[in-house]
């Protein structure tokens, strides 16, 4: 719940290191529906000060994922490392007021230092001693850090609109480095000044950040500047309740849209990953923004769930999704499969046929494999389980029912279901004698929608060829 009347600002922070991953994903959300709920505005920055690791296909991959879950900042976008001097100059500043100090330990010294505290049980921070010391002291060989000067007595609360009150004892922090012995800042004097300076009101993340979160307030108490609201999100699990790993879907965004799944659908996922609304499962955009706030999201992580997802997805695709959205979405899996682009006409008989074909899919894969069989090449590829369905027999019947469909002038599913049906009554036999024959021979499958139905979409030429094919 917002607590006072400034303009919402909110800000998804990732690292360009990899893809946008899932969780990350949700964070975006989050932020992007409490910001769309409030009126405000949603920052996007990349914290790319990690020169080593930061790329940009990471980047790339980044916006990529937001632009195909419709999560576009506003405002446009921050690259941390584009702040570095100001990030510096913040540091010097706490340096000048004598809120933070110069430290000269050589990497060496840091090492011992940390291996004795193991030895001894103590914590192993930094023990401050440069903290008082005289810089005559300073060895000559040496390019110093800048360390804050924490507050060693008393304690941090963070008011946490998740978590509730968060409170660390400030001896538990150690003095952090703000800028590197090379001058350039860190991480967590960046994030301090450019939530700052972008005006951040609220900062949603994940609640591994929320001892970064005490740290982050001691500084911005010490600089003067007043404190963002923190909301601490507890992070996705497993199904099996452990850590997510790439076993339970801890994939790139891009995974997911390469699995076939439409973008709301997993908006809609991700959404009840960790929120609810009552009983409410199925959620459209329009009613997430309504609706969403911090008060609905629980303490405990939530558990990833494939098997939930994609039969939300399969909803989506029934009852949400156009066939003009459905056909965009399922044609590059389509034309993979064929090895070829499709026609003007062909998109628009793909689109004639989703009305059926949707209602058996759970993905945008699923959609393309119960499709191809409209624009596959002749003789078709029958597959196992549908030839047994092509013996002598069944090849007779196919002959007959061949003529009795070629003297059809209205090719409509109508009357197309009355000719099977009095060829059905005439020659004295039961349905699947003549449904499961035609299904091999029409589509090369022992699965599909109705016989009349795909007679109509193939037309009538392409129709009676297949089954003259077969017999």
């Amino acid at each position: 719940m917002v607590t006072h009347m400034k303009k919402v600002v909110t800000r998804f922070a990732p690292s360009p290191t990899g893809f946008l991953h899932i969780g990350g994903a949700r964070t975006a959300l989050f932020n992007w529906l409490f910001t769309r709920h409030y009126g405000g505005e949603f920052r996007v920055r990349i914290e790319d000060t990690d020169r080593k690791r930061s790329t940009q296909e990471a980047v790339d991959a980044i916006f990529d994922g937001l632009n195909w879950l419709g999560l576009k900042a506003d405002n446009g976008v921050v690259f941390q490392y584009e702040g570095r001097e100001r990030h510096a100059e913040v540091a010097n500043k706490l340096l000048a007021d004598g809120k933070a100090y110069y430290c000269y330990c050589s990497k060496e010294e840091l090492t011992k230092m940390r291996e004795t505290a193991k030895e001894e049980g103590r914590p192993l921070g930094y023990d401050g001693r440069w903290r008082d010391r005289d810089p005559a002291d300073a060895p000559k060989d040496v390019a110093p850090v800048i360390r804050f000067k924490a507050p060693k007595e008393g304690e941090i609360t963070i008011k946490d609109l998740v978590q509730g009150d968060v409170t660390v004892q400030n001896k538990e922090l150690d003095d952090m480095i703000l800028l590197r012995a090379d001058g350039t800042p860190t991480y967590m004097l960046s994030v301090v000044v450019d939530d700052y300076d972008m005006g951040v009101t609220h900062v949603i993340r994940g609640d591994d950040h929320l001892t970064n979160a005490a740290r982050q307030a001691q500084l911005i108490n010490a600089i003067g500047w007043e404190l963002p609201q923190y909301a601490h999100i507890p992070l996705i699990h497993g199904s099996d309740g452990a850590k997510l790993s790439k076993r339970h879907g801890a994939l790139g965004v891009d995974a997911y849209r390469d699995m076939g799944y439409l973008p709301d659908a997993l908006k809609n996922y991700l959404l009840r990953l960790g929120w609810g609304h009552g009983d409410d499962e199925v959620i459209s955009q329009e009613q997430a923004i309504e609706w969403f706030d911090l008060d609905g999201v629980g303490k405990s992580p939530s558990r990833f769930d494939f098997t939930k997802l994609e039969n939300l997805n399969g909803i989506y695709m029934r009852e949400t999704a156009s066939d003009q959205i459905l056909a965009e979405g399922c044609l590059p899996f389509l034309e993979e499969k064929l090895q070829r682009v499709l026609s003007e006409s062909e998109k628009q008989k793909l689109i004639s046929a989703l009305g059926e074909l949707k209602n058996r899919a759970k993905n945008l894969i699923d959609l393309a494999v119960s499709a191809e069989f409209l624009f596959a090449n002749r003789p078709l590829n029958i597959i196992p389980k549908a030839i047994k369905a092509l013996n002598d027999d069944a090849k007779i019947i196919l002959m007959k029912i061949h003529d009795d469909l070629n003297n059809e002038a209205e090719w409509n599913r109508d009357n197309l279901q009355i000719v099977i049906e009095k060829f059905i009554e005439t020659q004295g036999i039961g349905f699947g004698k003549v449904a499961q024959p035609l299904r091999a021979a029409l589509t090369g499958s022992n699965v599909s929608p109705g016989i009349s139905e795909v007679l109509e979409w193939l037309g009538k030429d392409e129709s009676l060829k297949r089954i003259k094919d077969q017999t």
